[in-house]
């Protein structure tokens, strides 16, 4: 129950605080905008340039693969920068001095951090599952390919990653003190973190010690999960047209729907092993290192 009082306290704060709720509802509005707007072209340019000559592609199944890149894309730093947002009350309480009353309470450390932790991915997953909508109406918009089973994929790659990047902003937030360094690190995450995960550009385009750097990052892995369920019926309508096997495995490896670790090709189930087995440990850590650095006050 105290959990439960906890949480609906923390999600309560963050939808009442204008400012964080309108800060983290923007975030995928304005990167929708500027990937439709920037990278669009970028997209297609280089999805055209990756078909062989002579090989005929409609220009719907085109904006429909640049479609299906954008929106994994936008998701895939969503779920991390938004986490980044959301969480901003864990340092608000620090400031307010709201932490040292609820330390006072007959609370668990452990229920507290996990309190922060579980409100944080309940408003990240409302403001992700937005983007969602907002990205399958422009998917819509150019070339529709997906099915059912593919946005059910896409909500369990968004969960998993909201999970990833909540843990990651959690820990990293218990070592921030003022408004300001939180502002910094939510810059550096939002400029950064697209392109180590692969959103901004795929790893297959940078040099192949940094692909080798980036193979051991999760991000990495939850990008190419969002990209292999956002594109996967383009690439089934790629093989009903005739597309040759290896130009297919070509255009995803491409756009990173294959990765490889160490020479071999990871797996879609291992990629979710791997990002759930992360997700785990950042979690523990998380409530212990909460829990230590709170005792010692």
């Amino acid at each position: 129950m105290k959990l439960k009082a906890l949480i609906l306290r923390n999600v309560k704060l963050f939808f009442k605080d204008k400012g964080m709720f309108f800060t983290s509802m923007v975030t995928p509005m304005i990167l929708l905008v500027l990937y439709v707007t920037f990278l669009g072209k970028t997209y297609t340019d280089s999805f055209r340039s990756a078909v062989p000559e002579g090989l005929s592609i409609t220009d719907g199944l085109i904006e429909a693969t640049v479609g299906g890149e954008l929106i994994s894309s936008i998701l895939a730093v969503c779920c991390v920068t938004v986490a980044f947002c959301s969480n901003m009350l864990m340092v608000q309480d620090k400031v307010t001095g709201a932490r040292y009353d609820l330390l006072i309470a007959p609370v668990k450390r452990s229920v507290m951090a996990m309190s922060y932790y579980i409100a944080t991915v309940f408003s990240t997953l409302l403001v992700c599952i937005a983007a969602l909508g907002a990205g399958l109406l422009y998917v819509r918009s150019v070339g529709w390919y997906m099915s059912a089973a593919d946005i059910g994929w896409i909500l369990l790659d968004i969960l998993l990653v909201v999970l990833f990047g909540t843990a990651l902003s959690s820990i990293i937030n218990l070592f921030l003190s003022t408004q300001g360094q939180i502002s910094a690190v939510g810059t550096i995450v939002s400029a950064g973190y697209g392109f180590i995960c692969g959103a901004y550009m795929p790893i297959s385009n940078f040099g192949e010690g940094l692909q080798k750097v980036l193979s051991f990052l999760p991000g990495t892995y939850g990008t190419s999960l969002l990209r292999n369920h956002a594109m996967r019926g383009v690439f089934e309508q790629m093989r009903a047209d005739g597309f040759p096997a290896e130009v297919v495995e070509g255009i995803k490896k491409s756009v990173d729907c294959k990765l490889y670790f160490s020479g071999h090709e990871v797996t879609i189930p291992a990629m979710y092993i791997f990002l759930t087995v992360t997700v785990f440990v950042l979690i523990a850590a998380y409530v212990v290192i909460h829990v230590k650095k709170r005792s010692g006050q």
